[in-house]
């Protein structure tokens, strides 16, 4: 394997998201960062450079600049892709752009800020021939990954019943009148999209779901409120779903549900069994049997499928969480690029979210705004 070059857009200093990336991409030696357009304002970007040890020259003042100056350098030297980790309005430009000068992506949630640049993205990704990965990092745990192969293999028999909530607090308090950079441009529709909470965390509760069960989302019903004082999107919402294998299910999602951290969980009953995991304590799936005790699962233990064990970087027993998680993701991306390199073709299922995951999210963002318009009429995706 050779170690991949990464040059990022945002993410300097005082970043949350950017660190994230940082660390998540370094865990498995597989990439190095190398270059930055960290800041529109170069010195910012220089300054967030030196920070991370990057010389000077290798910081951009903008996007553009550094997709340019980067293209012109011997392949060896240059970076091999770019990762993105801006707010939702600034994911379409670096990202066409980079595609286009013949560079891999690596991209934050969700994937652009209106459904038509997702579209329109997706046809520059299958006309590039280069890998896009969107970071849908909760798909990364091995748990996950667990769930999804005992549903796959039948161990649940045909699912019946699908609900998955993602409840956060943060913003139960009117903080972006503070000065919080996370939350004021979250409810900045500019910045953010025709979605607040349900672009934020409901579209990782809708990829989780969809992902995990093998089965999407046919139509939807929603009911979506913006209880923040003068917030324009919405903050809170609850959505019916149907599934295309029959099964029905609800959505709940929040970020103003007081006392609650990071709360990500879904149940998935079957005519054999039902299992339940949440975010929040990552190590454990639990199944639930019509004529057999509970059990529970944890990475690498007993009973594991290769799908999950493959995934597991330490000994059982020793608590793998968010950053690893996201380090998967991180670790299937290289392993795609590398494979190009050594001149395999583009994989027909990766195993990490695609472009066709971005554009599915923003139809279910689009089509929850849509339904909660007509007062929770059921919509299609």
């Amino acid at each position: 394997m050779t170690r991949l070059k990464m040059g990022m857009v945002g993410g300097g200093m005082g970043s949350f998201i950017g660190d994230v990336h940082r660390k998540a991409a370094s865990i498995d030696g597989m990439i190095e960062l190398v270059c930055g357009a960290f800041s529109s304002n170069k010195e910012k970007s220089i300054a967030s450079a030196k920070e991370l040890g990057i010389s000077g020259n290798r910081a951009y003042g903008s996007f553009e600049e550094m997709i340019e100056k980067e293209s012109l350098l011997p392949e060896d030297k240059r970076m091999d892709f770019v990762a993105i980790v801006t707010p939702n309005h600034m994911h379409f430009p670096p990202a066409k752009l980079a595609l286009e000068k013949g560079f891999h992506v690596i991209c934050d949630k969700p994937v652009t800020l209106t459904l038509e640049e997702a579209l329109e993205l997706e046809k520059v990704v299958q006309s590039s021939g280069k890998v896009f990965a969107l970071t849908h990092n909760y798909t990364g745990y091995p748990m996950v990954k667990q769930a999804k192969a005992m549903i796959a293999k039948g161990d649940l028999g045909d699912l019946r019943k699908i609900n998955i909530q993602y409840l956060q607090g943060w913003l139960a308090t009117a903080v972006e009148k503070t000065g919080q950079k996370q939350a004021s441009w979250r409810v900045d529709p500019e910045k953010s999209g025709i979605g607040g909470a349900l672009g934020d965390i409901a579209t990782h509760a809708e990829n989780l779901a969809e992902y995990i069960t093998g089965t999407k989302i046919k139509e939807l019903a929603a009911d979506l409120t913006a209880f923040g004082d003068g917030r324009v999107l919405d903050d809170d919402g609850n959505v019916l779903l149907r599934f295309e294998n029959g099964a029905k299910g609800i959505l709940t999602f929040s970020q103003i549900a007081t006392g609650e951290e990071n709360n990500l969980g879904i149940r998935v009953y079957g005519t054999k069994g039902s299992l339940a995991w949440y975010q929040e304590n990552p190590n454990e799936l639990t199944l639930y049997w019509l004529d057999k005790p509970k059990q529970i699962y944890t990475p690498g233990g007993n009973g594991t499928y290769p799908e999950s064990s493959d995934y597991v970087r330490i000994p059982a027993g020793h608590p793998e969480g968010y950053l690893e998680g996201f380090a998967t993701i991180y670790r299937s991306f290289a392993k795609e690029l590398n494979s190009l390199k050594n001149g395999k073709p583009l994989s027909k299922q990766p195993d990490f979210p695609t472009i066709f995951d971005g554009v599915r999210g923003m139809q279910f963002i689009y089509a929850a705004v849509e339904s909660n318009k007509n007062n929770a009429k059921w919509t299609k995706l």
